[in-house]
C-alpha cells in the first residue's frame, strides 16, 4: 500500500511510492570487481522542500547473510516536474557525482533513468555513466543499474529486491486507524 503523507508537496505525489525506509538484498557484478551478494538499507524522506532526500548503504554478504564489508554508500536528492520527469542528484563514496535525467512512466510506479552528467575525483575508478531502473512491485521496491567504463560497454551490474521497514511507530499508527467494528475473530473480516 503507498501511503501519502498529509505534509507532502502536491508536486512530489508521483514519486510517494519511493517514501520511507527500505531493507533488502541483491547481487553485485561487474568486469574488475568482486562479484557478490550484497545487502542493502535505503531511505527516501522529505521534509517539506521540493524534493525527496535519498539515501543508500549496501554491503558485501557472506554465504550465511552476514555482513562482511561495506561495498558502497549514495547520498541525493530527487525532484519531478509537471511532465512527470525526473530529475536526481547523486554523491557516491567513490568520487562520483552524478546527474541523471528520467521519466515517471505512465500509470504505473516505474522510474526509468539516465546520467546526464559525471564527474569523477582524482581517486575514482573509471566510470562514465549509468542507467536504472526503480519499480514499487507488490508493495516492494526493485532496482537495476547499469553503468559503463571507457573499457566495459553499458551493462548491468547491480540489483536489488528490497521490502519496506515497519517501525513499531507504524504498527501504532495503524492500529489507531482500525475502525471500531473490527470483528474479534478475524474471519468475519474477510467475509
Amino acid at each position: 500500500m503507498i501511503e501519502i503523507p498529509s505534509d507532502l508537496r502536491k508536486d512530489l505525489v508521483p514519486l510517494a511510492f519511493l517514501l520511507g525506509d527500505w531493507a533488502g538484498a541483491g547481487v553485485h557484478d561487474f568486469p574488475g570487481s568482486e562479484k557478490c551478494n550484497f545487502g542493502q538499507e535505503v531511505s527516501f524522506t522529505h521534509d517539506g522542500r521540493d524534493f525527496l532526500e535519498y539515501s543508500s548503504r549496501a554491503w558485501v554478504l557472506d554465504e550465511n547473510g552476514g555482513k562482511v564489508r561495506p561495498l558502497e554508500s549514495e547520498h541525493g536528492f530527487w525532484r519531478i516536474d509537471a511532465d512527470r520527469k525526473v530529475e536526481v542528484t547523486m554523491t557516491r563514496d567513490d568520487g562520483v557525482i552524478e546527474i541523471w535525467y528520467g521519466e515517471l512512466a505512465d500509470q504505473k510506479p516505474q522510474i526509468d533513468l539516465v546520467t546526464d552528467a559525471v564527474a569523477r575525483t582524482a581517486a575514482a575508478r573509471p566510470y562514465s555513466g549509468g542507467k536504472r531502473l526503480y519499480g514499487y512491485v507488490k508493495s516492494d521496491l526493485m532496482w537495476v543499474g547499469e553503468k559503463q567504463t571507457p573499457e566495459v560497454e553499458l551493462r548491468p551490474y547491480m540489483s536489488a529486491h528490497l521490502k519496506k521497514v515497519v517501525t513499531p511507530e507504524d504498527v501504532e499508527r495503524w492500529a489507531k486507524a482500525l475502525p471500531d467494528d473490527m470483528p474479534d475473530d478475524g474471519i468475519a473480516f474477510f467475509k
